[in-house]
């Protein structure tokens, strides 16, 4: 296999069509689709802003495509996997904005920049509703990806918002309730990445030797299609996704999209580790200083990162961006959803030296390994992925003693600083549950209205005693529209040795918008809602998302 070319490719910088005809022929479309449709129940169309957005005269900084559809892509030896995919033309701006991974199956790296003005027109080709979701961004309600807007096959939504996120790692994904697992297992996610005038500054490693890096697993039937649930997925995806596996235990019984109960309770494992896209992936590095942006795009596995050399990673960013200072991990715990920017310095090495990318064993994730069974069940070792050391550089790069100024809360301002709102996480009624209460499309309970600009603090708590499940899993727990500061985790003594094979990596220095909460485990975080209107917070195990652990809140001015 060839290692994997960083370039922008020239198929995303290629325009076949200017913006204007664009916008007329996407107009007559829409049109013609309200003619045919106007007598079928519909979802919530596009709000008005983002029609006006749209239409109005101002014009964007950058205006493009993304269109999700139906394609093959060779993953393995012996057949091309059906795959769904983003693809994305830029109309307006500057065509390095959408970053091709050749040889992937993974949306184009959309890069932006602090303060653009960005305009996105999503094309929905595939054959079911879906939605776009952009991770870690801070933007207005109607632009976040809730399934409210869900955007039917056919159809278009036009997604316009400013990038006030400082620089760093995000990425985009589906959000369709329901479906969000199977649709992000077949292929729809890309990495979106950020950059600002002050990590400008900081002269830290970029182009080709600032390398996107997308972890996820899969499992692949005999004729190498994608197999979820216990079923292969096909071109058009869902045909018999409720005959599980598991030896038949809970196997007949249909859960969130007709998903087998078990995968749905234990979330979808794969069995083989893909990088990019590919299996067996292999980078080719000089001997100077790089920076690898590692996001975990998995549905459910949690990775234990590390070098199989023993070396130390030197972590410089999380979820919201660039950490204050940079930090020395073992290893590194990285949950569904959540990234790690990490500094590695290959100039001590020689051409010919390889490095390995590890998973560690782990403990204490899942009740009584059940899912052991899949030689990669969840905490078992594996290596993810191979670094060649194949030329001599002589650039020299310093890592900066300070990287960033985040903003940091006081938690002695937080309104509830006396109560923080608490969420615990439990399946009741064979459904996943936060509070007991499933997910409701527009439904906001008392407690889960919060208020604009005002510090608040929050408690994940995975404890037992408080309904079914309720301490054999760890839920890594996301919060749309904000980033928030991790201030403690207080584990039960009880839990303590699943507990401390994972403590030592989590980088809790920085901000984040996804947290792991271990079995046994209370978190608190401390947060400060900016953008008002309805939001989602939801366990990031898709499966359990899916299965109704996804709750709204409304932020009030």
């Amino acid at each position: 296999m060839q290692p994997i070319d960083f370039n922008s490719s020239e198929q995303s910088r290629r325009l076949p069509m200017d913006r204007r005809t664009f916008l007329q022929l996407a107009g007559w479309s829409l049109m013609s689709a309200g003619f045919v449709a106007c007598s079928a129940p519909q979802p919530l169309s596009p709000p008005a802003a983002a029609e006006e957005a749209a239409s109005t005269t101002s014009e964007p900084d950058l205006e493009l495509t993304l269109t999700a559809a139906p394609a093959t892509a060779t993953i393995l030896p012996g057949a091309e996997t059906n795959v769904w995919r983003y693809t994305g033309e830029v109309l307006e701006g500057d065509p390095a904005a959408l970053q091709t991974l050749e040889g992937s199956y993974l949306g184009p790296v959309l890069r932006l920049r602090q303060g653009q003005r960005v305009r996105i027109h999503f094309i929905n080709d595939l054959p079911e509703a879906s939605i776009i979701h952009w991770h870690g961004l801070i933007v207005p309600e109607e632009m976040d990806g809730h399934p409210r807007y869900v955007v039917e096959p056919g159809e278009r939504y036009v997604y316009d918002f400013t990038v006030n996120n400082q620089a760093g790692t995000y990425w985009y994904h589906p959000h369709p309730h329901g479906r969000t697992g199977p649709q992000v297992w077949m292929g729809l996610a890309g990495l979106l990445i950020v950059s600002d005038e002050e990590e400008a500054a900081l002269d830290l490693p970029d182009g080709d030797y600032d390398l996107p890096l997308v972890i996820q697993d899969r499992q692949f039937d005999d004729q190498q299609q994608f197999v979820y649930g216990g079923a292969a997925m096909g071109g058009g995806m869902m045909g018999g996704m409720n005959h599980g596996g598991m030896g038949g235990m809970m196997g007949g019984n249909s859960a969130a999209g007709g998903v087998d109960m078990m995968t749905s309770m234990m979330g979808q494992l794969g069995d083989r580790i893909l990088v990019n896209g590919q299996a067996d992936f292999q980078a080719s590095v000089a001997t100077r200083a790089y920076r690898l942006r590692l996001l975990n795009g998995s549905n459910s596995r949690i990775y234990k990162l590390a070098w199989d050399d023993g070396t130390p990673l030197t972590v410089i960013g999380a979820d919201g961006g660039l950490l204050e200072r940079p930090v020395e991990k073992p290893y590194i715990t990285l949950a569904p959803a959540q990234r790690a920017d990490l500094w590695v310095d290959f100039s001590g090495d020689a051409p010919g030296v390889q490095r390995q990318l590890v998973s560690l064993a782990f403990s204490g994730v899942e009740m009584g390994g059940m899912m052991e069974t899949n030689p990669l069940h969840q905490g078992a070792p594996f290596s993810v992925m191979t670094v060649h050391v194949d030329r001599q550089e002589a650039e020299t790069r310093t890592l900066p003693e300070r990287l960033a100024t985040p903003a940091a809360l006081d938690p002695a301002q937080a309104t509830n600083a006396d109560a923080p709102r608490q969420s615990e996480l439990y399946m009741q009624n064979m459904l996943w549950t936060i509070n007991g209460r499933e997910f409701e499309m527009d439904a906001v309970a008392q407690d889960e209205e919060v208020i604009l600009n005002q510090p608040m603090l929050w408690e994940f708590v995975n404890l037992p005693g408080r309904g079914m499940m309720a301490d054999f899993m760890a839920h890594p727990m996301h919060i749309h529209g904000v980033h928030f500061q991790v201030i403690d985790r207080q584990v039960d003594p009880a839990y303590s040795e699943g507990w401390d094979s994972l403590s030592e990596g989590q980088v809790d220095e920085g901000l984040r918008d996804t947290v792991l909460v271990m079995p046994g485990e209370r978190v608190r975080l401390l947060m400060q809602f900016t953008e008002p209107g309805l939001f989602l917070y939801h366990c990031h195990l898709l499966e359990h998302e899916d299965l109704s652990m996804m709750r709204n809140f409304r932020v009030n001015a």
